[in-house]
């Protein structure tokens, strides 16, 4: 045989280069916060391989909150993820990125708590808070609820002191008894009522204020790569279908998921958050999505920003038509392999 390689061997070759290298699975990077509830998805999805089924390989980015998460979308570091519905609004005013569905309804899951010695108290006579300190974090779902909390009992922002910190500190504040009333999420809401025995006094559930969660694209990246959103979309509510139909396995996956992000909470505290939680499926999502400015999430995100726009945050801030698209839901709702995909709950 001569030492020319055989045309159809080559062939072969490249057909099999090619062939790998179509099997490369997509980078898509993705943000979340640690140890919370509506992150669960993620880390479920890549404990089962979901991901990978699609084609895609996650790389993650965490942050402490949402502001400085969205603030890092302007450098490109990320190009899908989750977030609180205040940090999705102040992202789509100053960063361009558009809401592409809802992580969960966390309206019970965002509170004004207090120490245990005071909590009565309050809880008998919300106006004597006037005066008080409130530490929690600025621009966070969890500012809005202890907002529309003040507003339920005729108080004002400037009836009480705000200072702001991130979540471990206001535990910390809270803890050495440097501070009486905290603006929490949850599971930090959780930690505070274990470990110090401390009330919650209002949520945003309690004021009848929804408090959507948000799941969000850089609009460049949607524009550029559509169906890796959608299979985004796919794998995320995937992991629901699966979370809410094994529950028991879910709360053994939600223990390692939270020990990694350094929270410890009860089993009762992780079934609570199943609980008063709820979540939406495809179906859900394009219900409370569709109906441009009249829709459920248009509405819920217009709240929000008219909250923001009362504290001096944005002060035009953008409608939420303008940045609120169930386009990428319905791509998985009308791609037969996606739709059965996100629909799975094996």
């Amino acid at each position: 045989m001569n030492r020319h390689s055989h045309p159809l061997l080559l062939a072969a070759i490249f057909a099999a280069v090619a062939t790998a290298a179509q099997a490369q699975p997509t980078e898509i990077r993705v943000s979340y916060q640690p140890a919370l509830y509506w992150a669960l998805p993620f880390y479920v999805a890549t404990e089962k391989g979901w991901w990978g089924e699609l084609g895609l390989k996650p790389a993650f980015s965490t942050f402490p909150a949402g502001v400085p998460q969205i603030a890092a979308s302007a450098s490109k570091s990320w190009d899908v993820g989750g977030t609180g519905s205040v940090p999705a609004v102040l992202g789509a005013a100053r960063y361009n990125l558009l809401t592409i569905g809802l992580t969960n309804d966390e309206s019970a899951g965002n509170a004004l708590v207090a120490a245990a010695p005071k909590a009565d108290g309050y809880t008998k006579n919300p106006q004597s808070i006037k005066g008080e300190t409130i530490v929690l974090t600025a621009n966070s779902t969890g500012d809005y609820a202890v907002q529309s909390c003040l507003a339920k009992w005729g108080l004002k922002k400037a009836d009480v002191t705000i200072k702001s910190m991130g979540q471990a500190e206001i535990i910390s504040a809270m803890s050495s008894k440097n501070a009486d009333l905290g603006g929490l999420w949850a599971p930090n809401i959780y930690t505070m009522e274990e470990k110090e025995g401390a009330k919650v006094i209002c949520s945003g559930k309690d004021t009848g204020t929804v408090i959507p969660g948000a799941l969000v694209v850089r609009a460049d990246y949607a524009k550029e790569q559509p169906q890796n959103v959608a299979k985004f979309l796919a794998v995320y509510l995937r992991a629901w279908k699966w979370m809410n139909a094994h529950r028991p396995e879910a709360i053994v996956l939600m223990k390692k998921f939270y020990d990694l992000g350094g929270v410890s909470i009860s089993q009762a505290s992780m079934e609570k958050e199943f609980d008063t939680r709820p979540t939406f499926d495809l179906a859900g999502q394009l219900k409370i999505m569709k109906g441009g400015e009249t829709s459920d999430v248009d509405k819920w995100m217009n709240q929000i920003a008219e909250f923001m726009k009362s504290t001096g945050t944005l002060p035009e801030p953008p409608q939420a038509s303008r940045y609120v698209t169930d386009e990428y839901m319905r791509m998985v709702d009308s791609d037969p392999k996606l739709k059965e995909f996100a629909n799975r709950s094996n």
